[in-house]
């Protein structure tokens, strides 16, 4: 299904209700799923988004984002996990295991066909026709597909592993899982199956006649995708046992913290070692965002992925604030949930005692790649906000005073509201001009903040001093979350002139940027080009000197 490119036709916050609605309908769904588990999954505070997209083939489908990562997608009232979501849980499907060449296949659109199973000792789950199943490779528990089972277990048995199998929706590497944070599968070992829970035990069909159907058919393992018919190359048992037997041989099989433990670890891990070999005084001070996909980040171990919200800090501002009261590092609220890290405490025995790993050419690569642009623009949504004297207007939707809607959303509740009490100028937008205005800013890596009023642009002016000589202005570029002492410095070397920060004049803790000299055109390439911040968002690139005059 996202074989191919999808277009996307929306993107909105989940509010309260409906994520009540949703834990009930994934609970209903997915009875293993616990209490726990369920607001894990689908938070009570934390970003959610649903995005109502179109699969290639045109069918509507909405995505339910935690963070960074879609974590379920609705089908035609049917709700089904992505393999983001079955790596955390591996157990909530029946699992169905094939060899990983068959993989390719499957992301290319194919559907799995019965020769392409691997039958364990304890037999074949168990399932009906039309179940939902996961579908994982040789020697790792983590899913790389989802499917709806095309016949029964009873039934792929009675026909000899042959023909279809499952009708394959979902895959990893395919644009679903490219649309969020493009993580590997973990290394989940493999567990053996009880016996009384499955049916093809090899103990009552005989060990012969199963291996004898897995002999026959994986040396003509086909694959039937949506066009035409796909044939995977032939993989012998015992290739695929020695691929088997390498990958094994690096599972820690004795391992049994919890994920959570786990990612707390690595969390450590990552953040000593970002300090200890990436961070210099120079550096100082450094925003946090920037701290974390910069350098954190380019530190995680090549085949982990470090996801701050499976640990118990959920958030990185309460990992550091714990930091900080571990004397490590000092941190400073820019703005409201901007925040920079002012000093670090290099001689805490945290860090001298912390042994750098010996990093592999992949993760050097990669942390080349993060310094070119350690900066992401924040995504800015105009809102509006719901006064006390339209309060009535929406109260049939749900919605009370205070709460923020789109511009989509308003228009739509408006529309509903004109048909059902048969009102005329459906589209009348002063409605539109008496609602409060405000906006959401989402930093990379951090929750979506709403704040109240318009967003303050990035205000560039000129101003003239002493012996008529002039200085560019930068103001309101935390806003942005841009550090205005980073920003002064990389103007200073590019410009060739002094950069300093001032405060600004009637303000109790704003500061700007002051830098010798008439330097909008470098200003202009750095937070347009370089920065990807829009145009809209910057008042006063139009000061910039003509070609030809002396600045």
């Amino acid at each position: 299904m996202f074989a191919k490119a999808f277009r996307v036709k929306s993107n909105t916050a989940v509010k309260g209700s409906d994520r009540r609605k949703l834990r009930t309908d994934v609970a209903a769904a997915f009875p293993a799923f616990g209490s726990e588990q369920l607001s894990e999954l689908v938070p009570g505070k934390e970003e959610l988004n649903a995005v109502k997209l179109y699969a290639h083939k045109g069918d509507a489908v909405t995505v339910y984002v935690n963070g960074s990562n879609p974590i379920l997608f609705e089908l035609r009232g049917t709700l089904y996990p992505t393999v983001y979501t079955l790596w955390s849980y591996p157990n909530l499907l029946p699992a169905f295991t094939t060899w990983p060449p068959v993989l390719e296949k499957l992301v290319g659109g194919a559907d799995l066909m019965l020769p392409g199973l691997t039958v364990p000792p304890g037999g074949l789950p168990q399932v009906q026709q039309g179940d939902l199943c996961a579908i994982t490779l040789v020697g790792n528990r983590a899913p790389v597909a989802v499917g709806v089972a095309i016949m029964s277990t009873a039934e792929m048995l009675a026909s000899g592993l042959k023909g279809r199998g499952f009708t394959v929706l979902h895959t990893y590497l395919d644009h679903l899982w490219q649309f969020g944070d493009k993580s590997s599968p973990p290394s989940i070992a493999p567990l053996d199956q009880d016996p009384s829970k499955c049916v093809g035990n090899p103990k009552e069909e005989g060990p012969v006649q199963v291996d004898s159907i897995l002999q026959d058919n994986l040396e003509h393992l086909t694959l039937q995708g949506d066009e035409e018919s796909r044939v995977a190359r032939p993989t012998s048992s015992s290739e695929a046992a020695e691929e088997l037997g390498e990958t094994e041989m690096d599972q820690d099989s004795t391992d049994t913290k919890t994920l959570q433990e786990q990612m707390d670890e690595l969390l450590l891990r990552c953040f000593f070692h970002a300090l200890k070999c990436r961070v210099t005084k120079a550096d100082l001070p450094l925003l946090t965002s920037t701290f974390l996909g910069s350098h954190m980040f380019s530190c995680c171990p090549e085949g982990q992925q470090l996801d701050i919200k499976k640990s118990s800090y959920k958030k990185l501002s309460k990992f550091l604030h714990h930091m900080v009261k571990e004397e490590i590092v000092q941190v400073k609220e820019l703005s409201k949930g901007v925040e920079s890290i002012v000093a670090v405490n290099w001689k805490h025995p945290s860090i001298t005692s912390f042994v750098v790993p010996e990093s592999s050419p992949a993760a050097q690569s990669v942390q080349e790649d993060t310094k070119e642009k350690p900066y992401r623009a924040p995504d800015i949504r105009s809102l509006y906000c719901i006064p006390a004297n339209m309060t009535s207007l929406f109260q049939a939707s749900g919605h009370k005073k205070g709460n923020t809607l789109s511009g989509n959303e308003v228009r739509e509740i408006i529309i509903d509201y004109a048909k059902k009490n048969n009102l005329v100028d459906a589209n009348n937008k002063k409605c539109l001009e008496r609602l409060k205005p405000a906006y959401e800013v989402t930093f990379y890596g951090q929750e979506p903040i709403v704040k109240k009023g318009k967003i303050c642009p990035i205000e560039i002016t000129l101003a003239h001093r002493t012996y008529n000589k002039k200085v560019t202005l930068i103001q309101n570029l935390e806003v942005f979350g841009l550090d205005p002492y980073s920003v002064a410095s990389i103007l200073q070397q590019r410009c060739q002139a002094s950069a300093t920060i001032t405060p600004v004049p009637g303000s109790k803790d704003a500061i700007q940027v002051q830098i010798q000299g008439n330097q909008i055109n470098h200003l202009s390439r750095l937070l347009l080009e370089e920065y990807d911040i829009p145009r809209k968002y910057i008042h006063g690139l139009e000061k910039a000197p003509k070609a030809g005059k002396k600045k």
